[in-house]
Parts: structure tokens; C-alpha cells; sequence
């Protein structure tokens, strides 16, 4: 038997899922609802995209993906969010370490979208330390759809599950401590 014997007749589903985690990040928001970003994920394949918006303002714009586009859809908290990873093939994220380790944990394909507006944002480092590693890829809101069209999620390296010590050393840098 196939595969995919439920999706007889129509295209295997692909379902990107976006997270603000518990903060609020409408810039991440209005990035994933711009239609160049949507065009970009229907282009890479994804069929679906799923959006956690947390106590942001700004409200997506739903869609049944009927017009040749990805179907939206949106809430604003869930009791689990391991379930939403779980059935993803593309997680874009803001940049909250446990959002992040998390989404790698599931050993997901990560866009993590740094905000820019936050002050003394120490996540930026994280998340471009992690992009340097080639575990991630890190994004602005402005240069999401660039970073999709670009992706190549091959070349992404498995974060290694269980080891800390990267993290504890990475983060004891920037809290100014010596490496030992």
C-alpha cells in the first residue's frame, strides 16, 4: 500500500508551524501572514501553515489554500505545543531559548526569527550561534521569505540531544564568565 493511502487524490500534507511562544511578536506574525513569505513555503512544498500568535494584536489572515496558496490557520495558546512540532516539517520561531531546544529536541527543520525590538536581546546571540553551527537558520522579520527561498535544510546538522555543555558554555560567555 502507499504512504499515504488518506491523502489519495491530493497533496501530501506539509504543515509549517509558527510560535511566539508565550511572548508577544506581532512583527513575526504579519511576517509569516505577507504573501511573499506564503508564496515562498507553497513554492518550497508546505501546504499548510499554522501560527501560535500569543497576546499579539495582529490577526492572520485565514486561508483554505484553495487559491494556490498554503492554507492558514491560527490560535493563540495550546496546552501543548509538542503536538503542534510534532506534526510539522517546518518550525519558524521567535528566538526563546525553550522554543528553540525544544523544536531541535523534535529534531525539526528551524527558522528562528529574531525581534528586534526587545532591548539587551541576548537571544540574538543564541540563535546566531546556533545558525553558525548550522543547526537553525536565523531570520528578520523583513528577510523571512529571502531565508525560505534560500534554505537549503539538508545542510542542517542535527543538534546533539543530551549535551548541555555547549549551551552551558555558550551561555556563561555571555554572562561574562571565563571559559574553562
Amino acid at each position: 500500500m502507499g504512504t499515504n493511502e488518506d491523502t489519495i487524490g491530493q497533496k501530501e500534507r506539509k504543515i509549517v508551524f509558527v510560535t511566539v511562544g508565550t511572548t508577544l511578536f506581532d512583527a513575526l506574525v504579519k511576517a509569516v501572514d505577507r504573501k511573499e513569505v506564503k508564496h515562498e513555503l507553497f513554492r518550497r512544498g508546505y501546504t499548510d501553515l499554522l501560527i501560535q500568535i500569543g497576546r499579539g494584536s495582529y490577526i492572520p489572515t485565514k486561508s483554505e489554500g484553495e487559491d494556490g496558496s498554503v492554507a492558514v490557520d491560527y490560535f493563540t495558546f495550546s496546552s501543548s505545543i509538542a503536538d503542534h512540532l510534532r506534526s510539522s516539517s517546518l518550525v519558524i520561531s521567535h528566538a526563546g531559548s525553550g522554543s528553540i531546544f525544544e523544536s531541535l529536541r523534535h529534531r525539526k527543520a528551524l527558522i528562528v526569527v529574531v525581534n528586534e525590538d526587545l532591548m539587551d536581546n541576548h537571544q540574538i546571540e543564541l540563535a546566531e550561534e546556533l545558525a553558525e553551527r548550522k543547526h537553525l537558520y536565523c531570520a528578520r522579520p523583513q528577510t523571512l521569505d529571502h531565508t525560505i527561498a534560500d534554505m537549503d535544510l539538508e545542510s542542517l546538522i542535527p543538534y546533539p540531544a543530551g549535551d548541555a555543555a555547549p549551551v552551558a558554555k555558550l551561555i556563561n560567555r555571555f554572562l561574562g564568565f571565563p571559559d574553562d
